[in-house]
């Protein structure tokens, strides 16, 4: 489990599509240990000299940006949530989605900018004005919701710390909708509500 509220910005050391290696500083980690690169639940395979090395499945290339990754491009880095931790963001499982592509980029006065992100038809109901979404694992507000995208406004400390500032206009990026509206649609389409 993850807040979406990212540590680090990590860089790429390898990328073979099923083995991925990443420098980080979150410190030593156990094998078995959970983080989330762009937003997206890996397990520690091993660590050495401050590089994360992850097993990578189909599934996941498959849905998420992980497969496009290259040596020297930065990632955004969350470990595993503790008992202890602060809740900054929202729950975010790390369970990616889908895929969206960066559409929008505007600046806005202060360092804000205004970023739309396209949409799957198929996760439109999971997403509503002022509601959560993960996107490459940043925990976003949701200022707009509308069929095939929505819109979110970043503030200038997110855009330094996370991979989104460094996003170009058609660039993929992972989507995690929020996890308390996919057990809420789950529970009113399978009859399970009492």
């Amino acid at each position: 489990m993850f807040t979406g509220i990212i540590r680090e910005l990590g860089t790429v050391v390898s990328n073979s599509g099923n083995l991925l290696r990443v420098r980080g500083r979150l410190g030593k980690l156990p094998r078995g240990a959970s983080v989330a690169v762009n937003g997206t639940c890996l397990t520690v395979i091993k660590q050495a000299a401050g590089v994360m090395s992850f097993d990578v499945s189909p599934e996941t290339l498959n849905l998420t940006n992980l497969g496009e990754l290259r040596k020297g491009d930065r990632v955004n880095l969350e470990p595993s949530l503790r008992a202890a931790d602060l809740i900054g963001g929202h729950w975010v499982s790390g369970h990616v989605d889908s895929r969206g592509r960066v559409l929008e980029k505007e600046k806005l006065k202060d360092g804000f900018v205004r970023m739309r992100f396209s949409l799957p038809a198929r996760l439109k109901k999971f997403v509503a004005y002022k509601g959560s979404i993960a996107v490459d694992g940043t925990s976003l507000t949701v200022t707009k919701s509308a069929p095939g995208h929505f819109e979110s406004v970043l503030i200038p400390e997110t855009l330094q710390r996370t991979t989104l500032g460094i996003r170009r206009l058609g660039s993929n990026v992972n989507l995690e909708v929020d996890l308390l509206a996919r057990y809420l649609e789950n529970m009113l389409n399978n009859g399970t509500r009492r």
